[in-house]
């Protein structure tokens, strides 16, 4: 696993790369689900291989050292004294981040030995683990909402030898009256917690993804307080993110739209020789996605640009026809394409950033710029709330 990630560029030498290779999954995931129903097989089925049985082992240690995500929670369960066997029907409710996700935001995040580090959204306790393995359990704390996968982070932890702080509690109002030198957000954000920026020591970093309700392209937001305890923040434009956090709201487009997209005439059909935009010009998608509004969503299992907006019902089709030119279809209120070839004029003329500056404003407003000022878009504030640490 560890030769794949460097493979992949996520993954150097360093204390990272060396707490990865020490640490043994199946401690933290002794029981993980396999899928076994077919795609749209209805209700869906999963088998729960377990670390005790021997004969699960081959197949567990794929799972758990494959790289991807490992399904770890069905239907809400407590996580401790699980029997082995199927499940069916309900959904997964906890799973593993996708190991290049996580290596690549841990190595951003420049872990020390004695730092205090505050891990929002325990999960299985990955990067627990490792941030105990890299800067000692006494200063680390680990948090989520959900009571079961605390429980069992806890125990498993102990069981590599660590007991750091475990706590039972909202991510987004995090350990008021605490103060870390790093702040790891495990889950997707709308906007980058107030209440957790306030808890950053000087010379202290925080790392959170954030995105709209559209899942399509989310941005990584890298806020520092600098050793005179100026805040510097900004946001990047990603591939991939973490999965939505708690109650936050997630629009996509359904079977039934997509394949009214991929099939119907539309209500607009011209040719253009303006390009699409590439799918590597995150920036701008990262801008469209939040200066557009209105709930665009990409599908990325089409072959070619498909975008749909399910709130009105608007959608973009575009599919090559010969060399540089392009038949455009739209759909709707919207005429999509129109915008985004708008948006891509501002996004050029503001030279093309993949990243823009984050201004973390005192009242807690929060505002994304391009150095050039030629895009910005105001992020609406997440305030502490009052819900208490069994929220």
């Amino acid at each position: 696993m560890v030769a794949q990630l460097e493979e992949q560029g996520v993954l150097g030498p360093g204390l990272v790369r060396d707490a990865l290779m020490v640490l043994p999954r199946e401690v933290l995931m002794p029981q993980a689900y396999v899928r076994r129903s077919a795609p749209g097989e209805k209700p869906p089925r999963w088998d729960l291989l377990d670390w005790a049985a021997p004969q699960d082992r081959p197949e567990l240690l794929e799972v758990l050292y494959g790289g991807d995500s490992v399904l770890v929670q069905h239907d809400g369960e407590p996580l401790l004294g699980r029997a082995r066997g199927s499940r069916s029907g309900a959904s997964i409710t906890s799973m593993s981040t996708v190991m290049s996700v996580t290596a690549a935001l841990l190595e951003e995040l420049d872990l020390r030995p004695g730092q205090r580090v505050l891990d929002v959204g325990t999960g299985v306790g990955v990067t627990a683990a490792v941030a105990c393995q890299v800067c000692g359990d006494q200063g680390v704390v680990t948090l989520d909402r959900d009571r079961h996968l605390t429980d069992a982070a806890a125990v498993r932890l102990a069981d590599l030898g660590f007991r750091p702080q475990v706590v039972c509690g909202s991510g987004e109002v995090g350990l008021p009256g605490r103060v870390f030198d790093r702040i790891f957000v495990s889950f997707t954000a709308e906007r980058v917690p107030v209440a957790l920026v306030e808890q950053l020591a000087p010379g202290g970093k925080l790392l959170v993804h954030v995105t709209t309700a559209s899942p399509s392209w989310p941005a990584l937001a890298v806020v520092e307080r600098t050793a005179d305890v100026q805040l510097q923040a900004g946001l990047r434009a990603v591939e991939f993110a973490h999965r939505a956090g708690y109650g936050m709201e997630r629009i996509f487009l359904d079977e039934k739209f997509r394949q009214r997209i991929a099939t119907a005439p539309g209500t607009r059909t011209h040719r253009s020789t303006l390009a699409p935009p590439a799918d590597t010009d995150r920036g701008l998608w990262l801008a469209a996605d939040h200066l557009l509004g209105g709930g665009l969503v990409r599908d990325f299992g089409a072959e070619h640009l498909v975008i749909g907006a399910p709130g009105c019902g608007s959608w973009l089709r575009v599919e090559p026809v010969a060399h540089r030119v392009w038949t455009v279809i739209t759909h709707g209120p919207r005429d999509i394409w129109q915008e985004i070839q708008a948006l891509a004029g501002r996004w050029r003329a503001a030279g093309s950033p993949d990243r823009y500056h984050l201004s973390l404003d005192p009242d807690g407003g929060q505002r994304a710029a391009s150095q050039c000022g030629r895009l910005s878009w105001e992020l609406p504030v997440l305030r502490p709330t009052d819900e208490g640490a069994a929220s």
